[in-house]
């Protein structure tokens, strides 16, 4: 029988959660800037910036629907986060932990067209449909490589996928597996070259007529999301708390932000893909070899 998570634990987790999801903030600030240390100010002074600014409204918008998309966003995190472990327990410790951990990432999905059909304006509507569409292409590759992970340690508990790794990390025997999830968590996050529905193109897309605290809301749940497909990476494949000498939760931060380091990079390295290239990519390319590893996988278990 498993051990009841600690009252406090929740609450631990929500404040690593905000705290790296400002160290994101902040670190995309600096890399933006040529690494200058005047970027670390950008995120507080955008923070003041949108919370006094006056809201927008289109004449036609359906209030009720953007903002159930626009505070969904941030909810979506936190509750993807839930079954992540804390150094050796998770807040909710399910035994279908990978299952919750993936219906919560397509519940972005959602938050993501109605913030886009809201506001009843061409661009956000556009980009609601460039998410559908990158959901559509990444979400059966990220599917494989949770199963991949799932299969090697014989439960869909992130424990017990965390555990199976003592001797060795899933993403050095499944590095395929590892590399498809790397993509679709940029996917997932909607992040650097998968960020097509917030581009700059359509003037920013889904955001395109958020302002004032609906944009501070909107931006928190991006961020919060990128943090926790970057969490996601070190029970599945990079063998939890696993360490010498440090305690495990001090190697799942640890982990957790040289993954978050590697996802924020990409943004100002990688250009932006258009969403028929990815499907192809996608259908043509990830899938057959998420498939093929798990085959690989499933083979060497059996």
């Amino acid at each position: 029988m498993r051990e009841t998570t600690p009252l406090w634990t929740p609450i631990a987790l929500l404040g690593a959660l905000l705290v790296l999801a400002w160290a994101a903030a902040a670190f995309d600030s600096v890399l933006g800037t040529a690494l200058r240390l005047s970027g670390l100010g950008d995120p507080p002074r955008e923070v003041a910036r949108l919370l006094v600014q006056q809201r927008r409204r289109t004449p036609s918008a359906d209030t009720l629907l953007m903002r159930a998309g626009v505070c969904g966003l941030p909810v979506v995190a936190v509750l993807a986060a839930a079954v992540l472990p804390l150094g050796d327990r998770p807040v909710a410790d399910l035994a279908v932990g990978v299952v919750w951990f993936n219906a919560m990432e397509v519940c972005v999905w959602g938050s993501l067209w109605l913030t886009g059909w809201g506001p009843d304006s061409v661009y956000p509507l556009i980009g609601g449909y460039r998410a559908v569409a990158q959901g559509l292409a990444y979400e059966l590759p990220h599917m494989f490589a949770l199963i991949t992970a799932a299969l090697g340690a014989g439960s869909l508990n992130m424990s017990d996928v965390a555990g199976a790794q003592r001797g060795l990390w899933f993403a050095v025997w499944m590095p395929v597996a590892f590399a498809v999830y790397l993509v679709s968590a940029l996917a997932m996050a909607f992040w650097g070259p998968m960020s097509r529905p917030v581009g700059s193109d359509i003037a920013g897309g889904v955001r395109a007529e958020l302002s004032g605290p609906d944009r501070l809301v909107f931006q928190t749940g991006r961020y919060t999301l990128l943090v926790v497909a970057a969490a996601a990476a070190v029970p599945l494949f990079l063998g939890g708390g696993g360490g010498p000498v440090l305690p495990p939760w001090l190697w799942t931060l640890l982990k957790t932000v040289a993954v978050l380091a590697v996802l924020v990079w990409a943004r100002h390295r990688l250009p932006a893909v258009r969403m028929d290239r990815f499907t192809w990519l996608s259908w043509l390319v990830l899938i057959p070899a998420a498939l093929l590893q798990m085959l690989a996988v499933g083979i060497v278990v059996l």
